[in-house]
């Protein structure tokens, strides 16, 4: 039987690179319990103000909410926002907790997604941005997207 690889996108952080430089990015897995997987595959799941923690080697994820299952029994979680313990390799937790402890970082969740049917997490290492950063960044995605309208009607009248 071979492996699916569906990659989908089931959560996002939009806020996070708004927030924050994301200058490394991490896949970890998520230990979840009862009907969890069940509601993050219904898109019922929210990272907006989630963060990670790394305490005696273990890393851990804060605030992500993942609502109950509506057709969920005596297995549903009581507290959809309870702390839940991630899975990456020893290496890379010794990595991220060497580069958090620098001033100015944190790890940040940016989504939640499917891969060969188990629910992973992307976390990625950012350094927070200032108010001017977050000004500098909005203007030039503005000036991109400008230049792809000029560009796309410069297309339609060569036509």
């Amino acid at each position: 039987m071979g492996k699916k690889a569906d990659g989908k996108v089931l959560a996002q952080n939009k806020k996070a690179s708004h927030d924050y430089f994301i200058e490394d990015t991490y896949e970890a897995g998520m230990v979840l319990t009862g009907t969890e997987i069940k509601s993050l595959r219904n898109g019922r799941a929210n990272i907006g103000d989630a963060f990670a923690t790394i305490r005696n080697g273990e890393i851990h994820i804060h605030n992500m909410h993942i609502s109950p299952f509506e057709q969920g029994n005596r297995s549903n979680p009581d507290d959809p926002t309870r702390t839940r313990k991630l899975l990456m390799h020893k290496v890379q937790i010794n990595k991220l907790l060497g580069l958090s402890k620098q001033d100015g970082y944190s790890i940040v969740p940016l989504k939640i997604y499917v891969r060969n049917g188990y629910a992973k997490l992307l976390i990625g290492l950012g350094k927070g941005k200032k108010q001017y950063d977050k000004r500098d960044s909005a203007a030039k995605k503005d000036a991109q997207r400008d230049i792809q309208r000029a560009l796309r009607e410069k297309q339609k009248i060569a036509r």
